[in-house]
């Protein structure tokens, strides 16, 4: 069985170690098909993906070349596997993946069932999104993201761990974790100044922590961000929070000021 890392840099995990794709191209080639997650992708994106405007004159046989590089690869990897996981179908071109063989598949599977999860299993989602958001060791593909669905599907999985940092967010807070949350709350807003959810969160933490001031300082350079780069005022959510923290609304106190609108 090999495992396929993407949430950093391309891994290849085998059961004697980490195992190296060699060439730029291959690592396209393994990346593309690797995010279509064992749906077929056409010869065509494959190209696009691995050379650009670049495609050279005889793409089909260029094209098939890569691919039985790889699946030679992939077979002195898995000598004992009956078939080859690329296969080639009417469609395009496909790499077989079982259950936990992607650590992307893994992470969003993770994050589906944090945001099924209720209120009162704030401890499980908060151990469950930590150990996923633990899998992430960089930028996607390392940042060498290739061509457009790479690019798409880069993306997608960042926006994935926005949403599981603002799940684990929540649960923390929910369980009072607030002081042990302040840190990485003011690092999560400064590196996405845009996304209301973490201000609104490291507001009800500095609140929590008695620093109303700071927290009121945030929402107002919020404001005047969100004023400056997008023309917008706050959303009715995070004006709420700010309404609740000048009141000292005891609500915030709890959880049901950590819903989203």
């Amino acid at each position: 069985m090999l495992r396929f890392s993407v949430l950093g840099a391309l891994q290849i995990h085998t059961s004697a170690g980490p195992a190296d794709v060699f060439g730029d191209l291959q690592r396209v080639l393994v990346q593309t098909l690797l995010v279509s997650e064992g749906q077929p992708v056409s010869g065509e994106s494959l190209a696009e993906e691995m050379w650009g405007d670049a495609v050279p004159d005889h793409r089909a046989n260029a094209l098939q070349a890569h691919v039985s590089r790889l699946r030679r690869r992939l077979r002195e990897l898995e000598p004992d596997r009956p078939a080859s996981r690329v296969t080639m179908h009417p469609s395009g071109y496909r790499l077989t993946l079982a259950e936990g063989e992607l650590d992307a598949a893994e992470f969003i599977r993770a994050v589906r069932v944090a945001e099924s999860a209720t209120p009162a299993d704030a401890a499980g989602t908060a151990r469950l999104l930590g150990d996923a958001l633990g899998m992430w060791r960089g930028p996607v593909f390392g940042g060498f993201t290739g061509g457009t669905l790479c690019q798409l599907a880069a993306a997608r999985f960042e926006e994935y761990r926005m949403r599981a940092m603002e799940l684990r967010f929540e649960a923390e807070l929910r369980l009072g974790r607030h002081a042990a949350v302040l840190a990485e709350l003011t690092e999560a807003h400064a590196g996405h100044p845009l996304r209301e959810r973490f201000c609104e969160q490291l507001m009800i933490a500095l609140y929590r922590s008695g620093r109303q001031a700071d927290a009121l300082d945030v929402f107002h350079r919020m404001r005047r961000h969100l004023d400056e780069e997008l023309g917008i005022q706050p959303s009715p959510a995070l004006r709420r929070v700010e309404n609740a923290i000048l009141a000292h609304d005891p609500s915030l106190t709890g959880d049901r000021m950590l819903q989203p609108a």
